[in-house]
């Protein structure tokens, strides 16, 4: 996916987002304090050490710099947009798995982060929908749903599917009529300004909408114990990390109410960062993130064997995902 807004630039060529991170939080305005640095990126092997800052004002934490709209644009492009990959040993592994009944009894067992248990009614928007994977299932869940991305190949794939997929930014979509609920899944921590991108959703959203958020939790105890090997690092794509009281203030800046948030330990999100911990290697692209056998007994592991310790975090706020469901005040 690519980051759904720009930034205004400078008379000297700074990004605002660059002048922000460079003096002060972009949430709150407080000093930023180092917070990890010598990051690497350890999936698809980008050059560089990254470093990640925290306010200490309110708990945001941010990469720094954050990147250009450009830059970030070109990074996606080069490493991380869906390019057409199919037919491989992974995809149709994956395909297999997401739309059988082993699927479905798998996430009642392990913990949904994609929101692709909940049925209803009414019209959905997946941002960063990618190749429609995602909108396939919430069509069968039944929704009327749509999805918004910036990748023209992958909205490609999803249109021979016969999805309806938009390919703008999110500031500037303009659909013919509101919807019932917009999904944030693994999208805001890959943007430039989480806080428009709230209030960009909640212009888009009917009265009494939902936005349906999920991302990484910057409290989670696996990042302690995995440290650099913490998959949702994810440096430099990963631009801010959020705690469940950053997330609830932003959902409050940007008017939503009810907000219901929990954390939750996906075993896939266990076994990357296992998998990360052995074979990431600085400069080199981690091919074992698309070893569908080792994915999956690592999944096992997580959810089989870890299931106490993984409940307990959960239980105390420390699991690796957060999920937030708000509504549209």
């Amino acid at each position: 996916m690519l980051s759904y807004h720009t930034t205004a630039e400078f008379s000297n060529g700074q990004t605002e987002s660059q002048a922000l991170s460079a003096a002060a939080c972009i949430l709150c305005g407080g000093p930023l304090t180092k917070c990890e640095s010598q990051l690497f990126d350890t999936r698809f092997g980008v050059e560089g050490d990254y470093e990640v800052r925290r306010c200490p004002r309110c708990d945001l934490e941010q990469l720094f710099p954050v990147p250009t709209p450009t830059g970030l644009k070109n990074l996606y492009e080069t490493y991380y947009n869906f390019g057409g990959e199919r037919d491989t040993l992974y995809t149709r592994s994956r395909e297999r798995f997401l739309f059988s009944f082993l699927y479905r009894l798998w996430t009642r067992i392990d913990d949904d982060a994609a929101f692709y248990r909940r049925t209803g009614r009414g019209r959905l928007l997946d941002v960063g929908c990618n190749e429609g994977r995602g909108l396939r299932i919430y069509a069968r869940n039944g929704f009327q749903a749509e999805g918004l991305d910036l990748n023209e190949t992958a909205a490609a794939v999803a249109r021979e599917a016969g999805l309806t997929v938009h390919t703008q930014m999110l500031e500037e979509f303009n659909p013919g009529a509101p919807y019932d609920v917009v999904v944030l899944s693994n999208v805001m921590e890959h943007s430039l300004d989480p806080r428009k991108m709230l209030q960009d959703v909640h212009r888009i959203l009917k009265n009494g909408g939902q936005v349906w958020v999920s991302c990484p939790n910057s409290e989670s105890w696996l990042r302690r114990i995995f440290g650099k090997y913490w998959i949702n690092w994810h440096v430099p794509f990963h631009t801010f990390h959020f705690t469940s009281k950053v997330l609830l203030r932003l959902l409050a800046e940007t008017d939503y109410a009810g907000v219901e948030i929990r954390s939750v330990t996906p075993a896939p999100w266990v076994a990357q960062s296992m998998i990360t911990y052995f074979f990431a290697r600085k400069g080199e692209k981690n091919r074992q993130l698309r070893n569908p056998f080792l994915v999956g007994l690592f999944m096992l592991v997580a959810r089989f064997i870890l299931f106490p310790v993984l409940w307990l975090g959960n239980r105390r706020g420390r699991g690796d995902c957060l999920l937030a469901i708000a509504t549209k005040a």
